[in-house]
């Protein structure tokens, strides 16, 4: 699969993400302040985001390390977003409901690239037992 293809895939899921996101952020904006609601449906969302990632865009198998990885995926995401929704509506002064959607295409291009650096990486291969080891010649 090519570069273009899985940033076309990676588009997608995108899209299926932040509208996952964005209903649980409205969701849960009917209770929380606007900070907790973003994160955690940022959190939530981003369970789904993985599987979604895996399967969908790079069409690797989901292993526990890329799971406890894929967190990483979205370090530089949550950074950029929260920021940018702290700026876009206390700064700024735009509206909470809509500052998420704003903050969210500035950090696409930045995901895309550790995403595909953690779910393409190949997984290490497990030390041999002594026994299985094959003796140096």
């Amino acid at each position: 699969m090519t570069v273009q293809v899985q940033m076309v895939r990676f588009a997608l899921v995108g899209v299926v993400n932040t509208g996952t996101y964005y209903g649980l952020y409205l969701a849960l904006l009917t209770w929380l302040p606007y900070v907790a609601a973003h994160v955690v449906a940022f959190a939530l969302s981003m369970v789904g985001s993985f599987f979604l990632t895996s399967y969908f865009t790079y069409r690797t198998r989901p292993t526990w390390r890329k799971f406890l990885l894929f967190p990483l995926t979205n370090a530089a995401n949550f950074i950029v977003t929260t920021s940018g929704v702290y700026l876009l509506v206390d700064v700024a002064h735009f509206g909470s409901r809509y500052a998420p959607l704003i903050a969210a295409a500035a950090a696409i291009p930045v995901t895309f690239v550790v995403s595909r650096t953690i779910m393409l990486r190949p997984d290490p291969v497990p030390a041999l037992d002594k026994a299985e080891r094959v003796p140096q010649v």
